[in-house]
C-alpha cells in the first residue's frame, strides 16, 4: 500500500481533496469543477477511497465523496515537529507588521 504522502504527492488527488474540504461531491461535479475526464476521476477516487482518505455514499444514482478526517491527521502529526520553521518566520511577519503600522504616517495630515 502506498504512504499517505505517495498518494497526496499526486496533484489531482490534492485538488480533489481540497474540492472535498469544502463539501461532499458526486463524480460528476468534481469532474466538471476541475474539467478532468470522468475515467481519471474515479481513479484517482478510487486510489484516495483505498487509503482512507475518502469514502463514499449513494444518492440515487450516483455516488457522493467526501474527506475522511483520518488519514490527514495522521499527516497533521507527522509535520507537528516541522510547524516550528514556519510559524517562527510568520510571528516575525505579524510582528514586523505591527510596527510598519505604528511607524506609517496617515494619509492626509501634514507633519
Amino acid at each position: 500500500m502506498e504512504s499517505a504522502f505517495g498518494i497526496i504527492a499526486e496533484p489531482n488527488r490534492r485538488a480533489i481533496l481540497s474540492l472535498l474540504a469544502s463539501s461532499e461531491r458526486s463524480v460528476g461535479e468534481i469532474e466538471h469543477q476541475l474539467r478532468m475526464p470522468q475515467p481519471s476521476v474515479s481513479k484517482h477516487l478510487r486510489v484516495l477511497r483505498e487509503a482512507g482518505f475518502v469514502e463514499a455514499r449513494v444518492d440515487a444514482q450516483r455516488r457522493v465523496y467526501r474527506i475522511r478526517p483520518e488519514p490527514l491527521m495522521d499527516v497533521d502529526a507527522w509535520l507537528a515537529p516541522f510547524r516550528h520553521f514556519w510559524s517562527t518566520h510568520v510571528d516575525a511577519l505579524e510582528r514586523h507588521l505591527d510596527r510598519t503600522k505604528l511607524v506609517r504616517p496617515r494619509k492626509g495630515k501634514k507633519r
